[in-house]
């Protein structure tokens, strides 16, 4: 062997990583928010164009810091959070990921991005998240190309005051299939919007109780009547088997 090479070998200096300013200021900012943020909650943002994220970022201002960081930095800044919840947290870091930092409570901050959700066209390609139907009754279509487009999917119709009235309601896309071209153009004239779109929430952590919640994409107005169902059910219950009670 040469002794020369391996003199070199052993002398030569490490390599170091240099990490750009702009990133570093990145990262730091991102550990500022996860040190004073009571509930740091991670989001789904799949799927939402770039002008309606752009307003929900806006319409949460006052509630909430929304950042859209690197995979690694995620990973980097949430090691300030206590270890016992650490690793579930970050087992919740994807792509099309957004992070909202806040003093608001997990839950309420949860249920806002819900209430905000609004609805959205279909594109092809995309997935039906239900059956698809067109109702029944009058609509703005008039005679002509659009009576081909309906008769295509099965939909019976007939013509009053020389506009186009569905008789009879139709599924023309069932829950879990992709929707066709010919679908999503004829649900944009009829002006059908089966999508809900916005931040969908994943999970987040209450640094306050220390806490990691996961079951957090909650549906209020489903969830208050589930509540009413099983409040009535239990009150039959208890009047069948003379149970009284001050409720």
């Amino acid at each position: 062997k040469n002794p020369d090479k391996m003199k070199s070998k052993k002398t030569a200096p490490k390599r170091t990583q240099h990490i750009p300013k702009k990133k570093q200021k990145q990262l730091k900012e991102l550990q500022e928010l996860v040190k004073k943020s009571r509930t740091i909650l991670l989001t789904s943002i799949k799927d939402i164009p770039a002008s309606q994220f752009q307003e929900i970022v806006k319409s949460l201002r006052k509630e909430a810091v929304v950042k859209v960081p690197k995979k690694r930095m995620t990973l980097k800044a949430l090691d300030l959070v206590d270890e016992k919840v650490r690793e579930d947290l970050k087992k919740l870091i994807g792509e099309n990921m957004a992070i909202l930092f806040s003093n608001e409570d997990s839950f309420q901050l949860a249920g806002e991005l819900i209430r905000r959700k609004t609805r959205s066209k279909a594109k092809a390609g995309q997935i039906a998240p239900k059956d698809i139907e067109i109702e029944a009754g009058p609509t703005d279509l008039v005679p002509g190309p659009a009576i081909t487009e309906l008769g295509n999917f099965g939909i019976k119709i007939q013509i009053e005051k020389g506009k186009i009235t569905i008789k009879e309601p139709k599924v023309i896309v069932k829950q879990g299939q992709k929707i066709s071209r010919d679908a999503s153009e004829l649900m944009s004239k009829l002006d059908i919007k089966p999508f809900l779109v916005g931040f969908t929430p994943l999970g987040a952590y209450d640094s306050k109780e220390n806490k990691i919640y996961l079951e957090i994409n909650i549906d209020k107005d489903k969830a208050l009547a589930e509540l009413k169902q099983a409040f009535g059910k239990s009150l039959a219950f208890a009047v069948s088997r003379g149970y009284a009670t001050k409720e």
